[in-house]
């Protein structure tokens, strides 16, 4: 599971050091101490709101272009996860259900194109922290039966 306060962190850092500044630097013009800081990046502390458009003004950034990051940072995890779900095995009591095996690796290198049976999955990076997942599942007939013929 994703936290939210460490996805936040890895944005606020990764901009912090996109810009070549230090977290003294960051922490002074934000106003807030440097250890505090260093532990919202961390992922150790959760910020309020008003501390956060603090930081991002800081950094000369909007709220809402960092929670724009964020947000698709949790939108890939989920994905990801989805995609380990599908190729967990059901459960004994479960009724049977077609199944696919996927495997998730972290060797998917950027542009890579995997294939397993009839899914796809595409990742493609867009930044330190923004990649795009993309699954794609063959689609089978609709119903076989009317093919025998």
């Amino acid at each position: 599971m994703v936290l939210l306060r460490k996805v936040i962190g890895d944005v606020l850092r990764a901009r912090r050091q996109a810009q070549h500044r230090t977290l003294r630097d960051v922490s002074t013009a934000a106003n807030v101490s440097l250890g505090y800081l260093s532990e919202i990046e961390r992922g150790h502390k959760e910020a309020s709101s008003e501390l956060l458009a603090s930081i991002c003004e800081a950094l000369g950034t909007g709220l809402s272009d960092v929670m724009a990051e964020v947000a698709a940072t949790f939108a890939l995890a989920e994905m990801q996860e989805a995609l380990v779900g599908a190729a967990a095995p059901a459960p004994a009591h479960a009724p049977a259900q077609e199944s696919a095996a996927v495997t998730v690796t972290d060797s998917v290198t950027d542009g890579e194109i995997v294939t397993d049976g009839e899914i796809t999955v595409s990742v493609r990076s867009d930044g330190p922290l923004r990649h795009t997942l993309t699954a794609r599942r063959t689609p089978g007939p609709r119903y076989p039966e009317l093919l025998v013929g």
